[in-house]
């Protein structure tokens, strides 16, 4: 599944074919245009244009040109390749073969053809994103500003982390890992995070995102190989729990990733 780490290699890829101009645009599959009905506007609208630095903000990747930018989602399960190289040979939790009939977009130019296969169709592309609507992005985010993404909220910490107009490009992997190395339990409220568990959250978050860019993949994190019945917490090995998270099903140790604030539990210990 496309988490922040698979966009920025995607990202890097795109960047091979910046300065070369748009011959053509293929929209094989027009249900990948958002919005509806879009393909012809956007055909015209990318046609015979110079392609700029790809960007990324989260999980989504921005193509600019010297006219419109095309934005691209990947949604669980798109790939982005050129002539016919997947940039990743296999998606955790995405199909293990690759089928030319779930190709939605190629883009041609001279210097090679971008494409972008999506199984279940859940991702898409669309003109001049609004790009103002995302958070902060995941590996740039200030403490403050991960405090006031989480201030004040009832929501499920993971939930709330996952939530792209608050943090852009945490996704279901990135989360379960990040929680876990923090000791903080997905489902707590994600206002009830005191001053050393916005420190400690903030910190590993940076931490776990540079570990997984090293490795190639969000799903190389070390909690991974243990997301499934039976598994056991590599920390302290504790069988780990399941659960559903802002409807993501999650992962987590119910001996060392704490439930409630830590205040409360000192109360709690006085009482």
């Amino acid at each position: 599944m496309p988490e922040l780490i698979e966009v920025d290699i995607y990202r890097r890829a795109a960047a091979r074919l910046r300065g070369a101009t748009i011959d053509r645009v293929e929209v094989v599959d027009p249900r990948f245009v958002r919005p509806a009905g879009g393909a012809a506007r956007l055909r015209r609208a990318l046609k015979g244009r110079k392609l700029g630095e790809p960007q990324r903000t989260g999980k989504l990747l921005v193509l600019p040109t010297d006219g419109a930018s095309l934005g691209m989602r990947f949604g669980m399960t798109g790939v982005l390749g050129i002539d016919g190289d997947d940039t990743l040979e296999e998606l955790f939790y995405g199909p293990s073969r690759q089928n030319p009939a779930w190709i939605r977009l190629r883009i041609h130019t001279a210097a090679g053809i971008l494409y972008v296969r999506d199984p279940r169709i859940l991702g898409s592309v669309e003109l001049d994103p609004d790009v103002s609507r995302l958070g902060p992005d995941a590996l740039a985010i200030t403490p403050t500003q991960l405090r006031d993404a989480l201030d004040g909220s009832a929501a499920a910490l993971k939930a709330r982390l996952m939530d792209q107009q608050r943090i852009a490009g945490v996704g279901n992997l990135i989360a379960d890992e990040v929680l876990w190395r923090a000791g903080l339990a997905p489902g707590r409220p994600a206002g009830s995070l005191d001053a050393n568990d916005h420190c400690r959250l903030h910190r590993h978050l940076r931490r776990t995102l540079d570990d997984l860019i090293a490795a190639g993949g969000s799903h190389l994190g070390t909690m991974t190989a243990h997301r499934h019945p039976g598994g056991r917490c590599p920390r302290d090995g504790a069988e780990l729990r399941r659960s559903t998270v802002g409807g993501r099903t999650s992962w987590w140790c119910p001996r060392h990733q704490v439930t409630v604030p830590a205040t409360s539990a000192r109360r709690a210990r006085t009482r």
